[in-house]
């Protein structure tokens, strides 16, 4: 058997391989209105056609825990019971296909109210956009607005809005939840000294700096039940530390390492392990599995399972992978846009067994 293809177990679940689907935006809920952040047809037939193509687990898309934490007008939220309504739909069908529903939670933090990327992905204008909120009144990036610093009592709330949110999830079905603490949203801007100038609890040290981060986990473990898994995504370097002409001190691998193993004995059950995304004008050395030697040190140094990601696109590559022990799951992305039976595709090409629907099989 292809360990690709070997079921993987995560407290009470199996799922049926380490294809995953990773969390990625759609930008096309309804922007107004008692439908603002409700999931669609687009987004049933978009997670539906990853199921029957075998996806073992998929992971929803980044979903607002509140309106001013939405990355673009048009992102999913879950701050309310209708939104959890329409996403019953989709997590239902999945399990149905013996996928197991997953969802990211985020807050985009300074990064908020940001057009959809066809649309040139900037800040949008007054009649669609909000007042941005962040650690520290810095802006993401030139032309981007200030964002205001958040106060204590508001950082109290956004964990709280964490776990109302996942609460809401685990009512629609969903028997993953993931921390998205990546690509310079909320709580990367937190972790990250780049974006982070605090002098508070909240900023300064390490500890400090995870603090935001750790209690919004806390406050999710303490609602999720104790038999269903947690995920946390990370950034496990801003990509300073690998440019020395850069000079600047930012997230490291390092620090990965270290905020995995207080995830670890807080109940997170897998770090889902990406790359960046802070600040703009950082160079990146992007190639085939260029973030694939994060997730393994992440893996072998702090104990905790991982998953892969990063232009990952062959069977070959992604099997290699796991049976390097670089990770225990591969997270695609793109690759399953624009190839939505990709998994089918590798176990043709690694000798596994297909799960195709019946209405797909008898064809075969």
């Amino acid at each position: 058997m292809p360990a690709l293809f070997t079921p993987y177990n995560l407290r009470s679940l199996t799922i049926p391989n380490r294809i995953w689907m990773a969390p990625m935006c759609q930008y096309s809920a309804e922007v107004f209105g008692p439908g603002a952040g409700v999931a669609g047809d687009w987004h049933f037939a978009h997670y539906a056609a990853r199921a029957t193509g075998g996806a073992g687990l998929i992971l929803v898309e980044a979903t607002a825990v509140s309106p001013e934490g939405r990355i673009s007008p048009a992102d999913l939220g879950l701050w309310n019971d209708t939104q959890a309504g329409a996403l019953r739909r989709i997590a239902a069908f999945l399990k149905e296909r013996g996928t197991v529903p997953g969802i990211q939670l985020g807050h985009a933090g300074r990064k908020a109210a940001t057009d959809r990327p066809w649309r040139g992905d900037g800040p949008v204008g007054p009649d669609e956009g909000w007042q941005t909120v962040a650690p520290s009144a810095l802006p993401y990036a030139a032309g981007h607005p200030v964002p205001d610093a958040l106060t204590v009592e508001q950082i109290q709330q956004v964990v709280r809005q964490f776990a109302e949110a996942a609460q809401r999830a685990l009512a629609a079905g969903f028997q993953v939840v993931e921390v998205h603490g990546a690509h310079g949203y909320l709580i990367h801007e937190f972790l990250s000294p780049l974006s982070n100038r605090r002098t508070d609890a909240y900023g300064g040290s390490f500890e400090n700096r995870a603090r935001f981060a750790l209690e919004v986990v806390e406050a999710v473990r303490a609602v999720w039940p104790e038999e269903l898994p947690v995920f946390f995504r990370t950034s496990a370097t801003d990509w300073v530390a690998e440019n020395p002409e850069d000079g600047r001190d930012g997230w490291t691998a390092d620090d990965a390492v270290r905020l995995a193993r207080e995830l670890r004995v807080r109940g997170v059950d897998l770090m889902d392990v990406s790359t960046g995304g802070i600040t703009s004008g950082i160079r990146i050395p992007t190639g085939p599995g260029y973030q694939v030697p994060f997730s393994r040190r992440v893996r072998t140094e702090a104990g905790l399972p991982t998953g892969a990601v990063g232009l990952i696109t062959e069977p070959q590559q992604a099997e290699k992978i796991l049976a390097a022990g670089d990770a225990d799951a591969v997270l695609l992305g793109r690759e399953l846009l624009r190839d939505p039976h990709w998994p089918h595709r590798a176990a043709t090409a690694l000798g596994a067994a297909k799960r195709l629907p019946d209405q797909y099989g008898w064809a075969v």
